[in-house]
């Protein structure tokens, strides 16, 4: 992606089409591309608006943030209630569909981060590697001698 330009560059730009120069010339004239200049202005003429809007960011968690309340409660009433159906029950009752995902990182900003058992318990006897073995390395069954 190329560097953001200036907000001044971009209202000198509109500035300068305003007072009767074409859009092209204007490009020239400033150093940027002719489209550029052609979407700035005819965004100032549409709202009035002679700067960029913000980039990036959460545009959407407002959404569910609206149902925070009810997912916080439903958690309170059952603690093992999956994501899958926390999103089953927003749809069933209310109408509103959620991804899990969706659901997870509202959970996540309140601080409800749910933490699974483990299915097995740790080894009572020692470690289940040998303790020199590099991450990933894979124990051979073969041994080959040194000709």
């Amino acid at each position: 992606m190329t560097r953001a330009l200036s907000a001044d560059l971009r209202r000198r730009t509109i500035a300068a089409v305003a007072s009767g120069m074409t859009r092209r010339a204007a490009a020239v004239r400033f150093g940027v591309s002719s489209s550029s200049v052609i979407r700035w202005v005819a965004e100032w003429q549409a709202s009035g608006r002679d700067h960029a809007l913000k980039q990036g960011g959460d545009r959407r968690s407002h959404r569910i943030e609206a149902w925070s309340t009810f997912l916080l409660a439903a958690i309170e009433t059952k603690a093992d209630i999956s994501l899958v159906e926390l999103a089953e029950t927003l749809a069933a009752e209310h109408g509103v569909r959620f991804a899990p995902s969706t659901i997870w990182r509202c959970l996540d900003r309140h601080d409800m981060t749910i933490k699974k058992k483990r299915r097995t318990p740790a080894s009572r006897h020692g470690p289940t590697s040998h303790s020199s073995a590099r991450p990933g390395l894979t124990a051979s069954l073969t041994l080959i001698r040194p000709v």
